[in-house]
Formats: C-alpha cells, structure tokens, sequence
C-alpha cells in the first residue's frame, strides 16, 4: 500500500463511519421525555442483549452468564470484549455508557474491517482503482436484494433479501450494528495475509507468535470462523502439495510457511477447544445450542445476491486459474465450496460462509481488470448499482429511527422503573415480566429474567406460556406461586405488555407487595 493508498482508506473509513453514524445520532436527537433511545434500529432485540452482555461485565463478572434466563449457569468464555468494555461504565448514566462504548467498538472495529479488507485486496489486485472499488463492494456493496422492492419480490416468496439479515454474507450490516462480526473478519483475513507471508519471506519467532495472536483475538470475537481460517490453511496446503507433485516447484520457504501456520492453529486451538468442550458438556449451553439456529436460506437467494458478480467472476478465476499462485488457487477453491459450507448440517450453517464475500470480490475485481475500457467502464456501473440494496437499507434504519416507538424507543415511564431495580441491593435478582420488557430490562439493570431472548432464554416455548398465564385472572393461585418458587422470583414488573395478557392485578395477591409505582408502571415484591 503506497501512502495515498493509506489515505484513501482513512478517509473512505471516516466518511463511511460518520454515515453509519446518522441513525444512532438522529435516535438520540429524537428521544424526549416521554421515549428513550435504545441505541439500536435493527435487530433491536440482540442489541438490548449486547448491553446486557456489557452491564453484567460492569457489575463485575468476567464470565459470560446470560441474564435471559433464571436457570443456573456455571459461566462461560465468551463475549468477552463486551464484558471488558462494560468495565469502562459505572452508574449514574449506566446505559448512555454502554451505547457510547458500544459506538467506540463499532468504529474501532469498523475502520480495521475496511482496512483489512484494502490490504486483503492489494494482496490479490494490481490497480489501485480496482482495490478501491472492491473496498467499497466489500463494505457496503450487496447483491440484487433491491429488485424485492421494485416488484420482484415473488422471487423471494416470504422471505426477505440477505442482504437485510446476513452480516456474514455481505459486510455493511457488520459495519452498521455488529462491531465483534467486524473485527472478527478483519482478524481473519490478517490471519490468512500473515500465513501466506510466511511462505515469502522469513519470519521471525516473535512475528509467529504475533500471527497467532489474531486468531487467538478472532476466536474471541466468533470462535466459528476460527474452523473457518483452519479450513482455508488446510485447502492451501492440499493446493501446493498438488502443485509440488505436478513439478511445479516454486520458490517458496516451505518450513517457514509450515510453521508459522502451524502456530496460528496453536495458538487459536485453546479456545476453540475450549469452547466446543463446554457446549457439548454444560447442560446450559447444550439446550442454548439446541436454540441458537441460524440455517441458510435456499441456493436461489444467494444466487441473487451474488449475481452481480457473477460474469466477473467468470473472467478473473480463468486468470487466476492460468497464473497459478497458491493464493489465487486457494480463492477458487473457497469460492466453490460455497453450497457445502452454506449447507452443511450444522445449526449455525448460515455463519460458516463468513469472508466468502471478499474471495469473491477478490477474483471478480481481476475479472474487471481484464476487460477493455468501454466494457470495464460499463462493469464498474453495474458493480455500483450493488449499492441500492444499502441504501435501501440504510433508508429503511432512518424511517424506523424517526418513528418513536417501541421496540427502537423504550417509554421513560419503563426506564424508570428499570433503574429503580438497578438500585435495589440485591445482585442479579430474577424478576419476571413478559417477553417484550424482559427482553428490555438486563440492558438498563442488572437481573435475570425468565424469558426475553430467543436462543438464550432456554425452555423458552415451554415457559413463555407459562409468563403469560401468570398475569391471566383465571389463572389459579397455585399456579403462581408453582412459578415463583421454581425459578426464585424475587420482583414482578407490570406494565402495559403485562396488562395485555389480562386483566389480573398483582395487588391483589398477598403473596405481592408493591414497592414501586409511576403512571404506567408497577414493581412487586414477592413475600
């Protein structure tokens, strides 16, 4: 990278980070006395759980227990940079903190993200005005998910365009709202960039131990895409063992390269190890597992959403195909094992593609290198016309910030009683309120809640029924206290979403005491 290299990417980053900005600052902006601004606009729900995540780590756990649940939990590895950050807070302004920090690791993460993803592209592209382009697809580009809203959305059926769930497919959504996904695909590529140095120039013990560092760091970040990066080292050492026997024998420092990857996979094996042995023996994570799907959507819609690049991809793999770089070959062979890895039999099958996005990019801006001004011309404004499904997106996150309500607006009236909570001496209490507040609540106050998180909140279908018979007139005594008792419920909140369940009221129980009350808001206190 040449120092004006440096320069565009710094200030591609700045503009396209303050961009990225408008929405949060335009929700605070908004907020008045009667609304207060989650910090989030999409996936509302995982973004309270991140807050949560961080104000656990500011009551001063430093392992990961899940407050969406009131069964015990031993503790777990993991989140851990949203634990640390939560350390960084301390009351009064508790949940300001959070989001403030939370926008720090969104930007920290976001500027490594688009600078790794330059460097991953010099590494593969000669013209920096391709390198260029490719930074931008990979960071904000998508695929044909606009046609959806211009009356094609049949295509999809009920489905919606990846682009608008899929941060792992494409890149903007982990820019936008998912600071961890970001810097975890930064450390992947800087992985697999110091891996293949190795076999280019000699590299020191230090430096070796540094390269296992970023997976190390990447398994903190999402210890999935750590099998990922061991995959690609093992695809590209079958492509040079292929090449050795086929006598092209390059000029390559082969103990060095070995080496050097075979302390990365050291260094990052630890925890991935650790983290495969704790779901399959915790009975906790077992059920959290058992939860936590994320599937793939049909072959048709990752069709559309590559399809743009498709004839670029067509030209750059003949190139790299023809060169033969070890590298380059490794690319191809990623790129087609797409439907294994997009499909393979796993519950988080849709997060195995992650970086799949950039491979491509990296032969397709090939691709375009090759084809002649005018058709290279008419390339590029297709390529740009990827970037209507981002704005479409972006878009869609300013109208839900400009519509004050719930879920992306949280009512003062709630707030305050949640911070009453938070004030109350007892550590981590379990309090139970219906799925909408509990979902809310371990973002401004630290307690456990029965429900509130889809994965997380285990047993969830068999005991939200249960939460909403709570608050049913016809619901038997017994059967309240039956609840109470087995999950040691210490505090009840009654809200409006609690009083949509029924028309049963707290104060009429003796087993209740009510300790707080606003204008729309109520906390009890179970005897």
């Amino acid at each position: 990278m040449s120092q004006s290299e440096k320069s565009w990417v710094y200030r591609f980053s700045l503009v396209m980070l303050l961009i990225t900005s408008i929405p949060y600052a335009a929700g605070y902006w908004l907020q008045g006395s009667n609304w207060q601004f989650t910090g989030f606009f999409i996936g509302v729900e995982d973004g309270n759980s991140y807050l949560a995540k961080m104000l656990i780590g500011s009551a001063g756990e430093w392992l990961f227990r899940t407050p969406y649940t009131a069964y015990p939990q031993t503790g777990f590895l993991a989140f851990l940079p949203y634990l640390l950050l939560g350390k960084l807070a301390a009351a009064p302004g508790l949940h300001d903190q959070l989001a403030v920090l939370f926008q720090g690791f969104r930007w920290a993460g976001g500027f490594l993200m688009i600078l790794a993803t330059y460097q991953w592209l010099a590494f593969f592209v000669e013209y920096p005005r391709l390198r260029r382009l490719g930074t931008a697809l990979g960071v904000a580009g998508g695929g044909l998910g606009w046609l959806a809203f211009a009356g094609l959305q049949p295509v999809w059926g009920e489905r919606i365009p990846l682009e608008m769930y899929s941060p792992e497919t494409f890149g903007f959504l982990s820019l936008f709202t998912l600071p961890h996904l970001a810097l975890g695909r930064a450390l992947l590529l800087w992985g697999l960039l110091a891996y293949w140095q190795g076999y280019r120039a000699a590299v020191s013990r230090r430096r070796m131990l540094g390269n296992g560092m970023l997976w190390l760091g990447l398994g903190l970040m999402q210890p999935l895409t750590v099998l990922i990066g061991w995959m690609l080292l093992g695809l590209d050492l079958m492509v040079r063992f292929v090449l050795f026997r086929m006598g092209r024998k390059q000029n390559i420092q082969w103990k060095m390269g070995l080496v050097n990857g075979a302390v990365m996979v050291a260094c990052s094996a630890p925890l991935v190890a650790y983290t495969a042995f704790s779901f399959l023996s915790d009975p906790f994570l077992k059920i959290w597992s058992q939860q936590n799907i994320i599937l793939s959507p049909p072959p048709i819609d990752y069709f559309l959403a590559y399809g743009l690049i498709l004839p670029f991809l067509f030209f750059g793999a003949r190139r790299v195909w023809h060169e033969g770089r070890p590298e380059g070959l490794v690319l191809i062979a990623w790129v087609l094992l797409l439907p294994v890895l997009a499909y393979f039999p796993y519950n988080l099958q849709r997060r195995l593609p992650e970086g799949l996005w950039l491979a491509l990019l990296a032969i397709a801006m090939v691709g375009l290198g090759l084809l002649r001004p005018r058709w290279a011309r008419a390339g590029r404004w297709l390529l740009i016309s990827s970037f209507v499904m981002t704005v479409v997106l972006f878009a869609g996150s300013l109208m839900s910030v400009f519509q004050v309500r719930s879920p992306v607006y949280r009512p003062v009236d709630e707030v305050n009683a949640f911070q009453y909570l938070s004030a109350l001496p007892a550590r981590f209490p379990v309090v139970l309120a219906a799925y909408d507040t509990s979902n809310a609540l371990p973002a401004w106050a630290p307690a456990h809640t029965l429900i509130g998180h889809g994965p997380e909140s285990i047993y969830l279908k068999e005991i939200q029924p249960r939460v909403e018979a709570f608050f049913q007139s016809e619901t038997a005594a017994t059967v309240r206290t039956a609840l109470i008792n087995e999950f040691h419920i210490q505090y009840v909140v009654w809200g409006p979403a609690e009083r949509d369940m029924g028309s049963w009221d707290p104060a009429e129980s003796p087993q209740l005491t009510r300790i707080y009350q606003n204008t729309t808001y109520q906390i009890f206190e179970v005897k």
